[in-house]
């Protein structure tokens, strides 16, 4: 097991403990999130984090990429994402959409010259988002409590562990050697952080309860692929990716 993997399934264990413990002295809000004192916690250190450290290296990035090169980067990320997205439709027996995910990996890794330009968009093969977390769902298991990982942000029990079993699948996962593997993922994160600058604007009310309804109203419509109950639309999950 990856050292990240082991740290998530630890964090996990651990969050599931002390859920125990202080469940019933936090009974009284948001039912979904019974933990909410402690993840306020995570979260307040996660936005300082952000704040004085991933920021200034993200806004440093943008400064120094150029558009394209930002554009192909971003595009190389998604095509190994491919992978991912291919095993978890074929697990939730959505094999056409699997097809899908394949061809576009196929046609972006050749034609697309390892993925850096998206060619499969262009010739209309629409790339869909999925993850472990979407097909433990799609077997019928319960998100669980919301949950703050420290570093990793927004989650619950289900889908954290569903990022360690995504991880047996990713590319950069299987990266050697590991400076190598955290030089991808640290490019990775610069990118995707560089791409959120100036959203900030959106965020209203308190930061904290945006975040939460924000990240759980967007895994309700990756889940049931695009379709939700209520007037949370497509549109307003474009700027962020949880």
């Amino acid at each position: 097991m990856m050292p990240m993997q082991r740290k998530v399934c630890a964090l996990l264990m651990l969050f599931s403990v002390l859920g125990v413990a202080g469940v019933n002295a936090e009974s009284d809000g948001d039912p979904r999130d019974p933990w909410e004192g402690f993840n306020r916690g995570v979260f307040a250190f996660n936005n300082t984090a952000d704040e004085y450290l991933v920021q200034p290296v993200a806004r440093g990035y943008r400064q120094v990429t150029p558009a394209i090169v930002d554009q192909g980067i971003a595009n190389f990320f998604n095509n190994i994402g491919e992978i991912k997205n291919m095993a978890n439709d074929l697990l939730q027996g959505k094999a056409s959409d699997a097809l899908v995910d394949g061809g576009r990996f196929i046609i972006n890794t050749t034609v697309g010259v390892i993925g850096f330009f998206d060619v499969a968009s262009y010739i209309g093969l629409k790339r869909e988002s999925e993850d472990f977390g979407q097909t433990m769902a799609v077997w019928g298991v319960g998100p669980g409590p919301y949950l703050v990982l420290p570093f990793l942000g927004p989650s619950n029990l289900r889908d954290g562990a569903g990022q360690g079993v995504d991880s047996y699948v990713s590319v950069t996962g299987a990266v050697d050697p590991e400076a190598a593997r955290y030089g991808m993922s640290l490019l990775d994160l610069l990118q995707v952080r560089a791409s959120l600058l100036g959203t900030e604007g959106l965020v209203s009310g308190d930061k904290y309860t945006f975040f939460k309804d924000a990240y759980l109203q967007r895994r309700e419509f990756l889940i049931n692929d695009g379709q939700l109950k209520d007037d949370f639309g497509d549109e307003d999950f474009e700027s962020f990716d949880f």
